[in-house]
């Protein structure tokens, strides 16, 4: 029995230290500006670049939001990315339907030995973009009118050189609204806002989905092509920002939302499973860990709170009863606490929080499955290919 106690308050130690300095969710943490602040006394000059491969159906309604944006001094340049659909047409009629001028589309070519197929897209456009900061934007993710110009400003104003958001994914069905907030969750637990933001530490990570960065900056990175075999290619190139000295921002944003689908475990399975051993830099140990930490923090506090109230766990005397109702209870509060800020961003009620620890047992079949798939040699890919 001591042993039990001691699990449970190891357990209340835990989540009392990830709600205290993982989980922390302060205001500047959502980017929610709107373009009524002062701007500053010189907007720079800003290249939108948008990487698109087969994704003729998602530009017709996202690519008008981009070509949208009004900002004094703006060019759009979407690269098509060796794409078997009909993206190069969609995206020539959205420009030209909205009479966007600085718009163009740029036909991609293959990526080279070492280059992943995104990286490679971007970099074409970069190499075609005059903007003194860049905007790479994907092309799943709608934007409001507003959000460049806004982000141009908190950059600024923040002294940051680059600043990068997360989007909202869409839950509709029963498996997104159990496992993308979830996703959004264990992101920031892992890279904690307030500490990509912070100069005093070293965790650094962006979004890929909406990321602006200075050029200059950028370049003292070593561009794109320090990060080019990368396939978790935002946090790759944060840390490389991050370690060359610049100032970065990553925030959550309700201004921009992936119009990407996914609805099905089948959808969002395929979404995981291609990156999460590469999370782990491909360490069958670190897995181990993981899924270890996975089922002791997060699918043990309910069971052990199941076998406390039904009795079937119970201590000789009404002190250590107390302490390990106390600490059972403690943890499941903290737990649901860390939590709501992205249940509160995803619109879901406090009590949805009580599904994390399935979604945690979900995500850690996931992760076995991505460590199996690059043990057998098929390893991640993407939109049919094995370099993005």
């Amino acid at each position: 029995m001591t042993l039990v106690l001691l699990a449970a308050l190891s357990l209340m130690v835990i989540w009392a230290y990830i709600f205290t300095f993982r989980s922390r969710f302060p205001d500047e943490s959502l980017f929610e500006a709107f373009d009524t602040q002062r701007g500053p006394e010189r907007w720079p000059s800003l290249s939108v670049i948008v990487p698109a491969r087969n994704e003729a159906e998602l530009l017709r309604f996202t690519l008008p939001a981009v070509l949208s944006f009004y900002y004094p001094y703006l060019e759009i340049i979407v690269v098509d990315d060796c794409s078997e659909d009909a993206t190069v047409q969609v995206a020539e009629e959205a420009a030209a339907a909205q009479g966007a001028a600085n718009a163009r589309v740029l036909r991609g070519s293959p990526p080279p030995p070492g280059w992943r197929g995104k990286l490679w897209a971007l970099q074409q456009g970069l190499e075609a973009s005059t903007g003194e900061w860049l905007l790479f934007a994907d092309a799943d993710v709608y934007f409001r009118a507003n959000l460049a110009r806004d982000l141009v400003r908190l950059a600024l104003q923040g002294h940051y050189q680059m600043a990068s958001l997360m989007v909202l994914l869409r839950t509709e069905s029963f498996w997104d609204r159990l496992l993308i907030p979830p996703f959004f969750f264990f992101f920031h637990l892992l890279y904690p806002f307030h500490r990509v933001r912070s100069t005093r530490s070293r965790t650094a990570a962006a979004a890929g989905g909406c990321l602006l960065v200075e050029r200059a900056a950028l370049e003292r990175a070593g561009g794109l092509s320090a990060v080019r075999d990368a396939w978790i290619d935002d946090v790759a190139l944060g840390r490389a920002l991050k370690r060359s000295g610049a100032r970065t921002y990553l925030g959550a944003t309700v201004q921009a939302a992936c119009f990407r689908r996914y609805g099905t475990l089948r959808s969002i399975r395929e979404m995981v499973v291609r990156s999460a051993f590469t999370q782990l830099r491909h360490s069958f140990p670190l897995l181990v860990l993981t899924l270890l930490a996975l089922a002791f923090i997060f699918a043990l506090p309910p069971v052990a709170t199941a076998l406390v109230m039904s009795g079937v766990v119970a201590c000789s005397d009404l002190f250590h009863e107390f302490l390990l109702s106390l600490s059972v209870g403690m943890t499941v509060g903290l737990m649901i606490l860390a939590y709501t800020p992205a249940l509160r961003i995803y619109g879901l009620p406090v009590v949805w929080g009580f599904t994390l620890p399935a979604a945690a047992v979900v995500y850690a079949l996931l992760t076995l499955e991505s460590a199996l798939r690059h043990a057998l040699g098929s390893g991640p890919q993407w939109k049919g290919r094995r370099n993005r």
